[in-house]
């Protein structure tokens, strides 16, 4: 792997490190970083890396929040801790939609939907919804101060959120299940912890997924590539969730929904003009 190379993969790691966090689309920004920054890598392989980078993000969300994560306690003697094994329960329950409908059809929406047109359209559909939601909620004293409010049906609204994400590009999976728990009365720090226990599973699988798919069967330049974009990933994920968090405890997600719009319009304008020219 060449100079060049290694500061694409920086760069890609940097943008996946904040964009999976923040409510603003990863699918998005990595489809316009990619038409500047392409990897010298084969289709199938840059179909995979944009998933799996993924898991350095994961790993992020594990250091921060390793004690709230462990189900086990092992002060004194073994234990387990009847709250998180609830939570987790719950996490399961919510990754139960998209995590069907992922299997069954991951190639076919990847087919359908993986596409400019469908990733700004939906940028800006929630970038309205964001604005809309928090306009109506403003003065307003949220149902779920706390993760350990959050029921089984809860956990099942947020997770059909997520499968909306699952099926269309550009949604933002953080974007999705934070705006279905705003809209349900969950307040925005409980919604975005929410969001990132969530992430566990479901990039886990999704990543496992992509990988079964890929094979096993590396060049030392795809190794190279996959753990160097990881590991930016992890380092820029951790400052995004505690930017994140500190952010929305004096503001509102309203600034997001206005910059899905901006960069839905102009994801409709690079591509429909780079369209109408070729």
């Amino acid at each position: 792997m060449n100079f060049l190379e290694l500061i694409k993969v920086i760069l890609l790691g940097i943008v996946e490190g904040i964009t999976e966090w923040l409510p603003i689309s990863s699918t998005g920004h990595m489809i316009l970083v990619d038409e500047y920054l392409k990897l010298s890598v084969t289709s199938e392989f840059k179909e995979m890396f944009f998933v799996v980078i993924q898991l350095g993000a994961i790993f992020a969300v594990v250091i921060l929040y390793f004690n709230r994560l462990l189900p086990f306690s092992f002060k004194d003697k073994f234990s387990i801790k009847k709250d998180t094994m609830s939570m987790w329960y719950k996490i399961v329950v919510a990754c139960i939609p998209a995590g069907v409908i992922g299997i069954l059809f991951d190639d076919k929406i990847n087919e359908l939907f993986y596409n400019y047109q469908t990733v700004a359209i939906t940028l800006i559909i929630f970038g309205i919804s964001f604005i809309l939601i928090e306009k109506h909620n403003h003065g307003k004293n949220p149902k779920i101060k706390t993760i350990s409010e959050i029921t089984y049906k809860t956990a099942l609204i947020i997770g059909m959120f997520q499968l909306i994400a699952a099926v269309f590009p550009g949604t933002s999976r953080s974007g999705a299940t934070i705006l279905g728990a705003l809209l349900i009365g969950v307040s925005r720090t409980v919604a975005a912890e929410f969001t990132f226990f969530l992430a566990v599973p479901v990039m886990l699988g999704a990543s496992l997924l992509k990988l079964l798919k890929f094979g096993f069967s590396f060049t030392g330049s795809e190794i190279s590539i996959l753990i160097i974009g990881m590991v930016v990933a992890f380092v820029i994920s951790i400052l995004a969730i505690k930017f994140l968090m500190g952010y929305i405890k004096k503001h509102d997600f309203k600034v997001f929904g206005w910059y899905r719009i901006v960069l839905g319009i102009i994801v409709l304008l690079y591509f429909g003009v780079g369209t109408v020219l070729s």
